[in-house]
C-alpha cells in the first residue's frame, strides 16, 4: 500500500480485516455504549430503578386497598368503631368509669 508517495507495510500484528474505517467504526460504537448521556449503563440502572418503583408502587396501592376497607368497616359497622375508640382511645359513656392497668 502507498500512503503518501512511500510504500505503506502493515506490521504484522496487526489482523488483515482490521482497518482504519473498522477502527473509527468500532470507536463510535464503543462511545456510543458506554460514554455520554445515553450510554448503556445509565439505561440499566435507569430500568433497576424503575422496576424497583413499579414494585413499591403496587406495595403501596395494595396497603393503601387494605386502609380503604377498614375505613369503609369503621363507617358501616357501628360496633366495630364503638370497640376501638373504647380500646385504643380509651373512650367512654358518660356513666361509665373506666380503669387501666398495667397487668398483664
Amino acid at each position: 500500500m502507498i500512503v503518501f508517495g512511500k510504500e505503506y507495510r502493515r506490521p504484522k500484528w496487526i489482523p488483515r480485516w482490521l482497518s482504519i474505517p473498522f477502527v473509527v467504526f468500532a470507536a463510535f460504537i464503543l462511545t456510543l455504549l458506554f460514554f455520554g448521556d445515553n450510554n448503556y449503563v445509565k439505561i440499566y440502572r435507569y430500568k433497576q430503578q424503575i422496576n424497583q418503583l413499579k414494585t413499591e408502587i403496587k406495595a403501596n396501592e395494595d396497603s393503601a386497598a387494605i386502609y380503604d376497607a377498614k375505613i369503609q368497616e369503621l363507617h358501616t359497622n357501628r360496633a366495630k368503631l364503638e370497640r376501638i375508640s373504647r380500646e385504643k382511645y380509651g373512650m367512654k359513656r358518660e356513666s361509665e368509669d373506666v380503669y387501666i392497668t398495667d397487668i398483664p
